[in-house]
């Protein structure tokens, strides 16, 4: 993966004060998929719907598979359907020159050569963030390619500052430019007016959850147990009314 020539992973960018931010490389990786996964076909269908919006929302608790659906779905997705920009975002990730680095640089690893003015104005002291987004708003808007930003763990971040060049960005995204969010609770972001307008499409604990005949081939394939539907019905009910994907 390459990065403009002011940076690689690993090592540093120079914000407006001249001190040297750190860059995660793994922060960008996508995650691989796990081996023996129960198959869930009708969630891998709702995510390749997704380019149809401009933005994806799974949203559940801790422990329901958000993220490795998200690595199934990739996993088993074309590399020439599309070009894929992973960040997983941490608390460090509320500032908002951090984030709005990381998510230059995402996109850099999936399309060279978007990004280059973009960053150009991370360097800058006080972040002009509107203006940084619309730089590179218009720069994915002449990239060649279906484009799809994943931003993991969401949650994580909730700066009133990032939110708002989120909306901002995702308002006025290119038509082969879509966004994934995974998350625990959901944004603070016009999910309603997306909604409203057809261009949010979302997963949920209850689709997270498995359906019986996952339960069972989970619980009896991957966990190596030998349940009768009346065991595999039993451990549905005890988990309060599903089983949760890990």
């Amino acid at each position: 993966m390459r990065c403009s020539t002011r940076f690689e992973h690993g090592c540093a960018l120079l914000n407006g004060d001249g001190v040297a931010r750190s860059l995660i490389a793994t922060k960008l990786y996508i995650p691989k998929p796990r081996r023996g996964l129960v198959a869930r076909p009708r969630l891998l269908e709702r995510l390749r719907r997704g380019d149809e919006v401009r933005l994806t929302l799974v949203s559940a608790p801790a422990g329901f598979g958000k993220t490795t659906l998200l690595a199934e779905w990739l996993g088993e997705t074309p590399d020439d359907d599309h070009s894929v920009a992973w960040l997983s975002l941490d608390p460090a990730d509320n500032e908002p020159a951090s984030f709005w680095t990381y998510v230059v640089t995402a996109l850099r690893t999936a399309v060279p050569g978007v990004g280059q003015s973009a960053l150009e104005l991370l360097a800058s002291s006080p972040l002009p963030t509107e203006h940084l987004v619309t730089t590179l708003l218009n720069e994915l808007a002449a990239a060649p390619v279906e484009v799809w930003l994943v931003l993991d763990d969401y949650h994580l971040v909730d700066s009133h500052d990032v939110g708002d060049g989120v909306s901002f960005f995702l308002e006025h995204l290119p038509p082969h430019v879509h966004v994934v969010i995974s998350t625990r609770a959901d944004p603070d972001l016009p999910l309603s007016r997306w909604r409203v307008r057809g261009e949010l499409a979302e997963v949920r604990a209850a689709d997270l959850r498995f359906t019986s005949e996952e339960a069972a081939a989970y619980l009896n394939g991957v966990a190596g147990l030998a349940l009768v539907s009346e065991d595999v019905a039993a451990v549905e009910e005890g988990r309060g009314g599903g089983v949760a994907a890990a």
